[in-house]
This record gives C-alpha cells, sequence and structure tokens, in this order.
C-alpha cells in the first residue's frame, strides 16, 4: 500500500499539472467506487481544483465547497489520463477536467476497496479521515512516549497502526525499526522516553529519505521499487553494520530486521509466534 512519501510526492505532482483546471464531471465505473451520497459531486462542477493534499495515505482533491478523499488501498492509483477510454482498465473513477488530460482512479486485483468520499470542507474532520491518529511527521518524542506509556504492543504493529500514527506502513516500520535500532517486537510499553525519541528520529530520516526518491520520479512508485536498508533486502548485508538481513514472514507481508543491529546478534524465528531461536 503507498505511504506517506509516494502518497505525499504524487499529491504535489498533481498539484502542479492541475490546481486551476476546471472540474466537468465525476464519473464512477463500479458501484462501490463513490463511497458517500451527500453532498453530491456535481457541486463541484464547473469550480477550479486548488490543490491536491494529502493526509495519512489519503489523497485530497480540494475544490472550495468540497474535497473528493481518496484512499488507494493495496493496488490503486490515481493516474494521468490522456486517453479517457471507456471502460479504462481496472478502472474505479475518473475527474474530467475541462481540459485533457482526466484523473483514472484505478485499482489492480480483484478486491476492489479503493474509493472516493465526497465531503463538505466543513466536515472534513469527519470519516474517513477522523479515524487517522496524528501525521507522522508531528508525533513528538513526549506525545509518542506518552502514548507507549499506556499502549503495550510491539512496535512494528504500532507503526503501522493508522489510529495511532497517519501515513507510515510495512516499509516505514522496517526502516524506522532498523534506523532507530529497536527490535521490530520490542513491546512499546517498555521503550520509554529514550525508545520513543528514537523512534521519531527515525521516522524523520525515514520519510525524509523516502520523499526524496519519490520527488525524483514522474510517477508513484510501489514499495519494492523505494530504496530501503533493510526492506526488500533479507539476505543481502545491512548498509551499516555488513549482518545479514533476516526476515519473519507472515501472510501478506515480511518483517525484515538487522540482528546485529536490532536484536543483540539473536535470530527471530521466522513464524507468527516471533519467538528467538537459540
Amino acid at each position: 500500500m503507498p505511504e506517506l512519501p509516494e502518497v505525499q510526492a504524487h499529491a504535489e505532482r498533481l498539484t502542479e499539472q492541475f490546481a486551476g483546471r476546471q472540474l466537468v464531471k465525476f464519473q464512477p465505473f463500479t458501484f462501490t467506487a463513490l463511497k458517500t451520497a451527500v453532498p453530491r459531486p456535481d457541486v463541484a462542477y464547473g469550480l477550479p481544483l486548488e490543490r491536491v493534499g494529502r493526509r495519512g495515505k489519503y489523497l485530497k482533491l480540494q475544490f472550495r465547497p468540497v474535497t473528493f478523499v481518496v484512499h488507494l488501498m493495496q493496488g490503486g492509483r490515481l493516474l494521468v489520463d490522456e486517453k479517457q477510454s471507456l471502460k479504462p482498465r481496472n478502472g474505479q473513477a475518473r475527474f474530467v477536467f475541462a481540459e485533457a488530460p482526466a484523473l483514472t482512479l484505478t485499482e489492480a486485483g480483484t478486491e476492489r476497496r479503493a474509493g472516493v468520499w465526497c465531503i463538505a470542507n466543513n466536515a472534513i474532520d469527519g470519516p474517513p479521515l477522523d479515524r487517522l491518529g496524528p501525521e507522522a511527521l508531528d508525533v513528538t518524542p513526549q506525545s509518542l512516549a506518552a502514548s507507549f506509556a499506556t499502549t503495550n504492543m510491539r512496535i512494528h504493529g504500532y507503526l503501522r497502526d493508522q489510529h495511532r500514527i497517519a501515513g507510515l506502513g510495512r516499509l516505514l516500520a522496517n526502516e524506522v525499526c532498523h534506523r532507530a535500532k529497536i527490535s521490530p517486537f520490542a513491546m512499546t510499553g517498555k521503550l520509554g522516553a529514550n525508545g520513543a525519541a528514537a523512534v521519531v528520529a527515525a521516522i524523520h530520516e525515514a520519510v525524509e529519505d523516502g520523499l526524496a526518491y519519490e520527488r525524483t520520479r514522474s510517477d508513484m512508485s510501489s514499495s519494492a521499487d523505494r530504496p530501503g536498508r533493510v526492506h526488500g533486502r533479507v539476505g543481502q548485508p545491512c548498509p551499516v553494520c555488513s549482518d545479514t538481513i533476516r526476515s519473519v514472514s507472515y501472510s501478506g507481508y515480511t518483517v525484515a530486521y538487522c540482528p546485529t543491529c536490532q536484536t543483540g546478534g539473536k535470530v527471530l524465528a521466522d513464524n507468527t509466534t516471533s519467538r528467538f531461536l537459540k
């Protein structure tokens, strides 16, 4: 699923290309593409797009009366559409502007969970954005330490939980844990103020590195494209200490880590219990 760097850089590219263009029509291709019934999308017809913003992993197409909130889910993309074919491949919805090109929401796969919410600007803090925690770059060591003190869970899962921190995902959770020199299975209740400070510093470093890469691209990358220290590098040497990067695999995702940097040299069992191997 696209994370903060991919979504933020894409929002910046789309703002540069589409800001000021008048919306002619919002065209859903599937019954589930539009998640709201009120207000109607046509209240924005004839009005210029002000900007494309971001909240967590959501894109926000902002018009004066309403904002179209777009969630890409796992396989979705909001693509510049020059052709505007009647039945675009994997098409879910299309934003048609007075001058070509359009913007088309696509979603690969069969789940069809990507979608669009049309929300009045005076209600933008309601669903679906009300479920999100603070933006990843707004989290402070103090606020994170306070949250750790009341929440005892694995740090890797904590970082991926959008209710707690908005914008991070599996790739960034791997990268943050490595940069913070913390086991991905360390319990947040034991990390304390020093652990929280290390995590916040690692979040900023990992996100800024990701943004620097994404801003060199003309399109949104996949997580496999974006370079990292441990993510996608299982079996390769750690760029910090040269130990072999290891992993714990789950259904649908992999936790990558460096034993020397993160677990005192111990190798985690590759199963869902994640016990240390002796």
